[in-house]
């Protein structure tokens, strides 16, 4: 439109304004909830590879014992007849210890609607692996619900320096030994692991919780 021989600008109207604003308020914040579930969903992808790796660490461990014992193994001997500083007397004085508990189930753990991590203290007889020297640590005030400390948030084994276990955040191993009336298990002598982990994962209203089982015999006789 010309006005005195001029151009006049047409500036935009009050609703046009408000329209604009409100689809970038959308886009944007669109955009921030897309960035906020691609970060946790990473972290908890993360934070699963790493619990993963120390529930490996914990059963590949107990398996060393185990077949340093079957190796030491002779007819006849005792649980004092394997020096406890050996892997064999770890696994000797572990496996009197499950033993003598007899345990016969273990506890629940799953997902509910309601689901939590269990809080201290453990299931008696539950303990931990010290990995770092392949020892077997049954002090239960050292199983600790994840996040006990300002160090990690998710499930771990915390070391001090001389290389004994502090804490085991959120992970534990409960155990139970062989005992069946099936004829067919008659002879069979073994220990089933329960290795567990379970935290508050970033993202989710429920815990994320691992686990796995490993089964390891002994020798009869």
């Amino acid at each position: 439109m010309l006005a005195n021989g001029k151009m006049k600008a047409r500036g935009d109207t009050l609703i046009e304004v408000l329209f604009a604003v409100a689809v970038f308020s959308l886009v944007a914040v669109g955009g921030l909830s897309i960035m906020n579930q691609g970060s946790a969903t990473s972290e908890r992808a993360l934070e699963i590879t790493l619990v993963r790796q120390e529930i490996d660490s914990q059963a590949e461990t107990l398996r060393f014992l185990n077949a340093s014992y079957n190796a030491a193994y002779q007819q006849g001997t005792t649980i004092n007849d394997y020096p406890a500083n050996t892997p064999a007397g770890q696994w000797a004085i572990m496996a009197k210890s499950i033993k003598d508990l007899h345990n016969l189930q273990v506890s629940d753990f799953g997902l509910t609607a309601t689901s939590t991590c269990p809080t201290a203290p453990r299931p008696n007889g539950s303990f931990i692996m010290n990995t770092h020297i392949a020892k077997f640590d049954s002090s239960l005030n050292k199983l600790k619900p994840a996040n006990t400390s300002t160090d990690h948030v998710y499930a771990y084994v915390k070391y001090e320096a001389d290389n004994q276990v502090s804490l085991a955040e959120g992970i534990w191993i409960e155990a139970i030994s062989s005992v069946s009336a099936d004829i067919n298990q008659a002879n069979a002598d073994y220990i089933d692991f329960h290795i567990r982990a379970c935290w508050d994962g970033p993202g989710q209203s429920l815990p994320v919780t691992i686990g796995t089982i490993v089964r390891l015999y002994e020798p009869r006789g």
